[in-house]
């Protein structure tokens, strides 16, 4: 019965202690899922131009339940959920991928598809101006005036155990996603001041 007993208190000391660190992990992995998403999107939209050899457009959208694109969709800078169209979603982003039907929709994703809690501010390149769409020619490269130029995604807070992703995405139209904290130029996770 000794035995059990401190087994017992030492596993429960342990979990104690690596539960701010779960708690941690699960938003950062959160805040990544949901960069990751976000940078899928912009390479579809880039790929989905050239490969069409048109003009295809990434919308950063908000919805009334982040999990679900409905036809209450609004362009934002700030929705984290988006859609890849040839033309502008508004009222429109639960239409079904189509080459016919408006806004001939090529891909979407909700926010809450892993990304509950995470906050996201498109600007453009000035890092002021925001921003709701960019457009990729023929070529892959910007097309639209004030385009996106960078993404920020993180969960609100100014903790240092919590992660603060960059996309940015040159006029190229080329995306790099980067970690604020990092501060080491040599690090491939650094961001640029541009």
């Amino acid at each position: 019965m000794v035995e059990v007993a401190v087994t017992l208190a030492v596993l429960g000391i342990l979990m104690a202690s690596a539960m701010p660190s779960v708690g941690a992990w699960m938003v950062n992995a959160r805040i990544r899922n949901t960069a990751e998403s976000i940078q899928e999107g912009l390479q579809k939209a880039r790929a989905e131009a050239v490969r069409r050899n048109q003009s295809v457009t990434f919308w950063m959208v908000t919805t009334s339940d982040p999990k679900v694109l409905s036809n209450d969709c609004t362009t934002s800078a700030t929705g984290g959920s988006w859609v890849v169209s040839l033309t502008d979603p508004t009222s429109k982003c639960s239409v079904a991928p189509s080459d016919t039907t408006a806004p001939q929709t090529v891909a979407a994703r909700p926010i809450g598809d892993g990304g509950d809690g995470v906050t996201v501010s498109a600007k453009q390149r000035d890092a002021v101006t925001d921003a709701t769409s960019i457009t990729f020619n023929a070529f892959g490269q910007v097309a639209n005036a004030g385009p996106i130029g960078r993404i920020l995604v993180n969960d609100g807070t100014n903790g240092t155990d919590h992660r603060r992703y960059r996309i940015m995405i040159s006029s190229g139209g080329r995306t790099l996603v980067c970690d604020e904290a990092v501060s080491t130029t040599t690090d491939p996770r650094y961001c640029p001041a541009s």
